[in-house]
């Protein structure tokens, strides 16, 4: 079973929830992991503008995801960080770019989750991950989310980010908060369940 992890990262909160995502999906035996980026959008001088340009410079060895590869792919994994309650222009460019793959009914029938960060507690994670949710129906995917078997998501003596939507975490106004190994283990538990469904459906 062929998983796909797939995400954009500015500042490299989500790059570290991906990589968690994919230690944790090889664990399931039988199931095959890629980690991809999509395409940045962004110029080498804005990205410095912003404080990114360092981060971005840093994934260059993760290979940049191509179309062809969500075809292929019997499970997929999306992870974006917020903007004003939303995905990334860059992962919506990339989105975009699929047409093709609806035309075809490339997607149907596969499972698909999708894990997010933002700025503040309450930054639009729940409505980033649903409006992305509105992508992998129009595709006849299969949608998985973060089950309250994972009882991380109900703690209150931490920081906590996420849902029943999905795992999320929380970069704080400056981005000096790193996903805490709570947020990671919910990261992991939503690639191990969505591994599992991916492999039960392609039986």
């Amino acid at each position: 079973m062929k998983m796909l992890i797939i995400y954009h990262s500015t500042y490299g909160h989500i790059r570290t929830m991906s990589e968690a995502a994919a230690v944790a999906a090889r664990e399931i035996p039988g199931v095959e992991v890629a980690l991809r980026r999509v395409p940045e959008t962004l110029s080498d001088d804005i990205l410095a503008k912003m404080g990114a340009l360092d981060a971005a410079k840093a994934q260059a060895d993760v290979p940049v995801a191509t179309v062809d590869e969500l075809a292929e792919a019997d499970a997929v994994l999306f992870g974006t960080p917020t903007r004003f309650g939303n995905m990334t222009g860059q992962m919506r460019q990339f989105l975009d770019a699929t047409g093709g793959l609806w035309m075809k009914g490339s997607l149907v029938g596969k499972p698909g989750g999708v894990f997010v960060s933002s700025a503040t507690q309450h930054g639009g994670q729940e409505s980033t991950i649903l409006s992305f949710h509105t992508y992998l129906l129009h595709q006849g995917m299969v949608v998985v989310g973060l089950p309250y078997a994972f009882q991380g998501q109900m703690r209150l003596d931490e920081i906590t980010g996420g849902s029943p939507y999905g795992a999320s975490t929380i970069a704080g106004g400056d981005g000096s908060r790193q996903p805490s190994e709570n947020d990671l283990e919910g990261v992991r538990f939503q690639a191990r369940h969505l591994a599992k469904i991916g492999l039960k459906l392609k039986e």
